[in-house]
């Protein structure tokens, strides 16, 4: 059936993609972007009748113009944007011409905005010189944390992990934090005061990376106008590309300021997409966050090691890996209805869960997998591969897949809720952490979430032997480990578990041990709380 309208997904994490009802076709902006790349867009110009983007919110759309061309190019007929709020912005020619007169403006006002930007970075540098050091910390007022990612709709993933963990623990060592954030996220617990601050619909949506900068205009006032009279006891932020809200906010009222540093923005954009048009801004924006923070907190040793490199002193950075709710993870959950769901009930199931990063290696999982069933053809018909969750390298899980024509031995989930994972991974009796190793040759730097909750799971895991990882797991005591990015190496250690389910056992058994003993998020929280008093004795 020939579709008549296309939809793309924006922002929001859906897992309904592909042939919608009436004929209708869904695709996120990541598979529009894999067209581009394949260079099959041309097949679909002026192929459908409608064209609309769906978004988080109308006056938030990134590249508004740019999207609007992009529908007028895909439509013969009807082109519209709307958001997950009801509204509707019909693509007029009076339309197109608003939306380009905005990209005008925007334009007319970036060099003299970015130069203003750039001051009030030197202005906070200086600050810190004057500012009492350390300030003092009140154990009786309440934390503030701060999360200010321009992304929306996350529905499960590490980042959702570790945000919910620690903040579901803040209130163990002090009172009930302050949640301000741009979105809502899954697990929090809704008793926590939690206030949504979104940009300013003039943020300079027409360019590239700029509403980062921006966002940072309105953010900082309408947190001020949301603690009001409050004195917090510290300012927690997860970092964010181009934000210096918790510097501002710590500052201002005089408390320390912890940030949570997952990893250079700059590595990360250069070796993992595209590197940034303002990066020179965005890295002096980066070392103020961590020349400001009385506290950095990091989940590996290379992190340190990196930081320690840049000039900040060893002293105040924390090495703090990621955690598991051993409740919420835990043997007591049952997968029957997820096996039941996917008609696994006499099957040796295989699992992974990721949002499929460049760093997970699922693509090198598909792969094993295939050589796996290719190699001993016995396994047909008695194991399954469930991969659950989606991201950059579906694509190539997808081509991998296709080359060992695996189709029936293997279950793509897509993305499933936060709360929905424990269920699913009780579902599988072998779970596998196939990490590879950075492309530049740089030590890993990462503390996978999914690794804390395999283990809190009693599952046997089939890991990478990869720096952190390898440190947390030890062969043959609370897992199998591999060489990293090994195909031939991970097919043995599927098979090694697949024949010995005793020994699968055995690990899984140790592994929840170890992870309840000295990874649970409790205990992640409490070293952040020790770290901080000590910073501020």
């Amino acid at each position: 059936m020939t579709a008549t309208r296309i939809t793309i997904l924006r922002d929001a994490l859906r897992t309904d993609i592909g042939q919608g009802a009436n004929g209708s076709r869904l695709i996120t902006t990541g598979g529009f972007k894999e067209w581009i790349r394949q260079g099959t867009i041309w097949q679909h110009l002026w192929r459908y009748q409608e064209a609309n983007i769906i978004t988080h919110h109308l006056d938030l759309l990134p590249r508004p113009f740019m999207g609007a061309l992009l529908l007028r190019l895909l439509s013969r007929g009807r082109c519209w944007i709307e958001d997950e709020q009801g509204q509707v912005k019909s693509l007029s020619l009076y339309a197109f011409s608003e939306l380009l007169g905005r990209m005008a403006q925007d334009y007319r006002l970036k060099s003299r905005f970015l130069q203003r930007i750039e001051q009030e970075i030197h202005q906070l540098r200086n600050n810190l010189a004057t500012l009492p050091s350390p300030p003092a910390l009140s154990t009786k007022a309440s934390p503030i944390y701060l999360r200010t990612d321009l992304c929306f709709g996350l529905t499960s993933g590490g980042s959702v992990g570790h945000i919910a963990g620690v903040l579901n623990n803040l209130d163990q060592f002090f009172p009930k934090p302050l949640f301000l954030t741009t979105d809502r996220i899954p697990t929090v617990r809704e008793d926590l005061e939690t206030h949504c601050i979104l940009p300013s619909a003039d943020g300079f949506w027409s360019l590239s990376e700029v509403p980062m900068f921006a966002f940072n205009d309105s953010f900082e006032p309408q947190g001020r106008k949301v603690i009001g009279d409050r004195i917090p006891s510290f300012i927690y932020q997860r970092y964010s590309l181009n934000n210096f809200c918790g510097v501002k906010l710590a500052q201002q009222y005089q408390v320390p300021f912890v940030l949570e540093y997952n990893g250079s923005e700059i590595w990360i954009n250069r070796n993992w997409g595209t590197p940034l048009k303002y990066e020179s801004l965005s890295e002096q924006i980066e070392l103020l966050n961590l020349h400001a923070a009385q506290v950095i907190v990091v989940v590996s040793q290379p992190m340190q090691t990196e930081l320690v490199a840049r000039g900040i002193p060893a002293e105040k950075i924390l090495v703090n890996p990621n955690g598991v709710d051993p409740d919420r993870y835990s043997p007591n959950i049952s997968g029957d209805l997820v096996r039941a769901r996917y008609s696994l009930e006499d099957k040796v199931v295989i699992g992974f869960i990721g949002t499929f990063g460049k760093w997970h290696g699922a693509e090198v999982l598909a792969s094993a997998y295939g050589k796996l069933l290719q190699d001993f053809p016995k396994y047909r018909d008695r194991i399954r591969l469930m991969m659950i969750g989606d991201g950059v390298t579906m694509p190539e899980v997808q081509q991998n897949i296709d080359q060992y024509s695996i189709h029936d031995s293997c279950i793509l989930t897509g993305l499933v809720p936060q709360a929905e994972g424990p269920a699913h991974l009780a579902a599988c009796d072998i779970l596998a952490s196939p990490h590879v190793p950075n492309s530049d040759g740089t030590p890993f730097f990462g503390s996978p979430t999914k690794l804390f909750e395999y283990m809190a799971m009693g599952k046997g895991i089939v890991a990478s032997d990869l720096d952190q990882i390898g440190e947390v797991l030890t062969h043959d005591q609370t897992a199998h480990l591999v060489k990293p990015g090994d195909i031939d190496a991970l097919v043995q250690g599927l098979r090694a578990l697949i024949e010995a389910p005793d020994r699968c056992q055995r690990l899984g058994y140790a592994a929840r041990q170890v992870a309840i003993e000295h990874h649970t998020w409790k205990e992640h929280t409490h070293r952040i709380i020790e770290k901080l008093k000590a910073q501020c004795a």
